[in-house]
């Protein structure tokens, strides 16, 4: 792996050709499809869901008074769209089962 405690598309790419047998070109173009599927749904408003893995799912947050820590006043916080992931119970299990 490139660095420890970090799986890179170049990781997903190698395990792909060692594990399916697919060349390095060939592995690498599949992993960027489904990340550019994965990002132009998401990008649609759409949730991704991948059994056994998790959901990331898009949430619309609403404006919000904050309050600058240093100084203490009070700033609107814009609306704005975030995205989540949540783990699926397989993986949640697979987390702590190997921690």
């Amino acid at each position: 792996m490139a660095s420890v405690g970090t799986l890179t598309r170049a990781d997903l790419s190698d395990a792909l050709q060692r594990e399916v047998g697919l060349s390095r070109a060939d592995s690498a173009k599949l992993v960027e499809e489904i990340l550019d599927h994965m990002c132009d749904a998401l990008a649609r408003g759409e949730n991704v869901k991948i059994s056994g893995f998790g959901t990331f799912v898009l949430r619309d947050k609403g404006e919000r008074i904050g309050r600058n820590p240093k100084t203490g006043v009070e700033v609107p916080i814009a609306p704005r769209r975030v995205l989540t992931f949540r783990a699926s119970q397989m993986m949640r299990d697979r987390i702590v089962d190997a921690g």
